[in-house]
């Protein structure tokens, strides 16, 4: 009985061939292509599944190489943060230079710049040295500015460093004039140890009329500083000695708490 089935499928299949090979080259390559149809789908399966893995492994590194992306990722933003700092102080020193050589320009007074190396915070940040000397043409008692306005004065020469007494200390009193109608004069003295950005301008007149906002600027007398240069604005002012003379005080244009550069004025 089971060899009669084989026989009768073996004849089957011989029958289905000698069909196929009977007939025209178009017919039978459209069932060449009807055939494959059937069996494309099992054939792309099996494609993706072979390349499954390998796709795997190109796209899940290691543990080791992820930690080592990570660490130049790492030094890399590091790196740029350092380049920006530097980049952003290199940006603030030309625009001091560049405010610097544009106040020269504008001044008819010759001027050399210098550097300020040394404070002396036993006497209240009211004196400092700069990297010129005598060998550099410096003496006493020459006016020292920025770009902001009067600092003080050369109190000691050397050979290559200089002393500056700042405006404020006791030893450095400047005649002012404010801005105002009037033109009031007065007398820029120290003021008290707490606020070295204040001083106190004195023995105005008793009918001097003082506004918040007012400029001070350097009156010229005393044969120190030149006229014109500018100390800083009126804060507020009162009567004195039951109205003999009236006093003010003064925030100065000048950072003194933060000298790096200054120029010295010659005549």
């Amino acid at each position: 009985m089971l060899k009669q089935k084989k026989y009768l499928a073996l004849g089957a299949v011989v029958i289905v061939v000698v069909l196929l090979l009977s007939l025209p080259t178009r017919s039978t390559d459209r069932l060449k292509l009807a055939v494959g149809s059937w069996f494309l789908p099992l054939f792309g399966l099996a494609s993706a599944g072979q390349q499954l893995p390998a796709n795997l492994a190109d796209s899940v590194l290691p543990r080791r190489e992820l930690l080592k992306q990570i660490d130049n990722l790492r030094r890399e933003n590091q790196q740029l943060r350092s380049q920006s700092v530097q980049s952003a102080a290199i940006a603030r020193e030309n625009d001091q230079f560049r405010a610097l050589f544009n106040w020269q320009r504008q001044s008819p007074w010759k001027l050399k710049l210098a550097n300020v190396v040394m404070r002396d915070p036993a006497n209240w940040w009211r004196t400092v040295q700069i990297d010129l000397g005598s060998r550099d043409g410096l003496r006493e008692n020459l006016p020292v500015i920025t770009a902001a306005g009067l600092v003080g004065r050369v109190s000691s020469v050397s050979l290559t460093r200089s002393q500056i007494v700042l405006i404020g200390d006791p030893n450095c009193r400047v005649s002012a004039t404010v801005e105002n109608a009037a033109r009031d004069m007065g007398v820029v003295l120290a003021s008290g140890p707490l606020d070295t950005s204040l001083v106190q301008l004195t023995y105005l007149a008793s009918s001097a009329n003082l506004k918040p906002g007012q400029s001070v600027v350097t009156s010229g007398l005393g044969g120190v500083f030149p006229k014109g240069i500018p100390i800083g604005q009126v804060v507020d002012s009162r009567s004195v000695e039951f109205g003999l003379y009236t006093e003010g005080r003064v925030k100065l244009n000048a950072n003194l708490g933060s000298l790096e550069q200054v120029w010295v004025l010659f005549p």
